[in-house]
């Protein structure tokens, strides 16, 4: 039974606006996650898959189950209430995710079993049309801006030097690794780690380590030049002439890590990561999250530099026209 009249237009607008709310701030979340956690395929079917079954998962049952409802008012209040006892599954019966997911749907199944929608076109615009504009119109922008990132498949050893930092930084391999790592581990396969980056001994080389924070913030580039980074210890804050990116010569634009530790300790549980967009993190050592990883560095000769074979990298253009055929990139600083 409904509640007719003005009341039950009110209820079903209380209704409304939440689903909208969840459905609105749950599409710019997710995209703004997609293209910065996510997105790292080199196929656009596994992306677009991604995107739709991990970062717009849960907006898009707010709004398949709002617009469900706005059609069919019981199918839809009816719809909500399952989604709810399937999302108090999934967590397990946490706190957290029953009263923000769980308990919310249940609420809005009631709240539409019992209103009457008066406006259809005006609730469909608020819970579909606009996540829809949202992911229409902020999917192209980050999608182009992912498409030009530039990697140049060097994923060997590389030698980088640039903005008052010259420094070996490891191969892919274990010294560079894609599935979550500790900040105690990292150092441990740093001190492990052969000479030339691609196996871990036994016995500890001491050969590579992590870089400090004030190094990593240095080396940051962004489509083939140094990003200009600046490290401020006094306030514990990066800056950058130019917004560094997830590209070549430093980052992998198809794996999964956005981020990497850093050697240096804020306290005895904590130290800096730093994103691929330059932004410095303080983190909890224990914290291993898939895309939190490492990628170690060791020192270079200054005599080793001055006869090594230099390639100047200044945009991706340049560098596919003619890509180096060493293991160099002297980056600039704009």
């Amino acid at each position: 039974m409904n509640i007719t009249n003005g009341k039950g237009t009110t209820i079903a607008w209380v209704a409304i606006a939440i689903s909208a709310a969840f459905a609105n701030l749950g599409t710019l979340w997710g995209i703004i996650a997609n293209f910065h956690t996510g997105w790292y395929f080199e196929s656009f079917r596994a992306n677009i898959l991604l995107m739709f079954g991990k970062y717009l998962l849960a907006p898009g049952f707010f709004t398949l189950a709002a617009v469900i409802a706005i059609r069919w008012r019981k199918c839809g209040a009816a719809l909500h209430l399952l989604f709810a006892i399937g999302a108090y599954a999934l967590f397990g019966g946490m706190k957290t995710g029953f009263w923000i997911v769980s308990a919310s749907l249940a609420a809005l199944g009631i709240l539409y079993w019992l209103g009457t929608i008066a406006n259809k076109k005006i609730a469909y615009i608020l819970v579909l049309a606009l996540p829809m504009l949202q992911i229409a119109g902020l999917g192209v922008y980050h999608g182009i801006r992912v498409a030009s990132r530039f990697n140049d498949g060097e994923f060997g050893a590389r030698k980088i030097e640039g903005n008052g930092i010259s420094l070996i930084w490891a191969p892919q391999g274990p010294g560079w690794p894609d599935n979550g790592t500790s900040w105690e581990q990292a150092n441990e396969i740093c001190a492990h780690l052969s000479e030339d980056g691609k196996t871990i001994q036994k016995e500890a080389l001491c050969l590579w380590r992590l870089p400090s924070v004030n190094e990593a913030v240095r080396s940051q580039v962004i489509h083939g030049q140094n990003a200009g980074g600046v490290w401020n210890e006094q306030i514990q804050k990066a800056s950058y002439r130019l917004r560094p990116d997830k590209e070549s010569p430093l980052w992998n634009s198809h794996r999964k890590t956005i981020y990497w530790w850093t050697s240096s300790e804020t306290s005895l549980k904590k130290a800096f990561t730093i994103d691929y967009n330059g932004s410095v993190w303080p983190r909890m050592k224990n914290f291993r999250p898939e895309y939190l990883n490492f990628r170690a560095v060791r020192s270079v000769n200054p005599d080793e530099i001055n006869q090594a074979s230099r390639t100047s990298i200044r945009s991706p253009d340049n560098v596919n026209a003619s890509k180096p055929s060493g293991l160099v990139a002297v980056i600039h600083t704009p």
